[in-house]
């Protein structure tokens, strides 16, 4: 199990204990972290698909490259996008802001987003990266282990969750308890050779 302390000991989990199950409270400790992940613009545009159903699990195992994690672990998250979600006038999970931040903020919006669909693509793949990285990292400082895992078909997954047209699956994020060693980490690439000051 990864040390809660620190991030830099986190590692992607392969071998989960299937016979853990998580508490309630944990599960919404959790998942109240992704909730307050941040996003453009504040339209928080994710949905948390919660997937509890075994046989569900085994479905998604298939169309997922008999990942064992799918079935395996204590949580299975799927991050799905509303590609849609900045169209909303104001965005619906906005508190009534003063008027003159609302008068800025939705043509800025519409400017930012209409008739972009690469740009809204993006972005609610960002704003979902985001909040799977904090679901992981809420993962690792209330004692479990985490996998962040994409190598799945996306429409059988959709299909199989019943996603709704305007949606796309992002990644999936399995939560739980580790049995095995995870992969030691990669060589770190030199910084000089990452890091770039002003320009490349």
């Amino acid at each position: 199990m990864s040390d809660p302390a620190t991030t830099q000991n986190r590692r992607a989990a392969k071998q989960f204990d299937s016979n853990h199950k998580m508490t309630k409270k944990g599960r919404e400790k959790l998942l109240s972290t992704a909730l307050i992940s941040l996003s453009s613009f504040k339209i928080q545009n994710w949905h948390f698909v919660v997937v509890d159903d075994p046989e569900q699990r085994k479905w998604i195992r298939e169309a997922s490259w008999d990942q064992k994690q799918v079935t395996d672990a204590s949580m299975l998250i799927i991050l799905c996008t509303d590609l849609e979600a900045w169209e909303q006038e104001p965005p619906h999970c906005w508190h009534p802001p003063p008027e003159s931040l609302r008068e800025f903020m939705v043509p800025t919006i519409q400017q930012y987003y209409n008739g972009l669909d690469p740009m809204q693509r993006d972005e609610v793949m960002r704003s979902c990266g985001i909040a799977a990285e904090a679901l992981m990292l809420s993962a690792q400082s209330m004692g479990y282990d985490a996998c962040p895992l994409d190598g799945f078909d996306a429409d059988a997954v959709g299909e199989l969750i019943n996603l709704p047209e305007d949606h796309a699956v992002c990644m999936f994020v399995a939560i739980g308890k580790s049995t095995g060693d995870a992969l030691p980490p990669a060589d770190e690439l030199p910084m000089e050779e990452v890091v770039v000051t002003d320009s490349f």
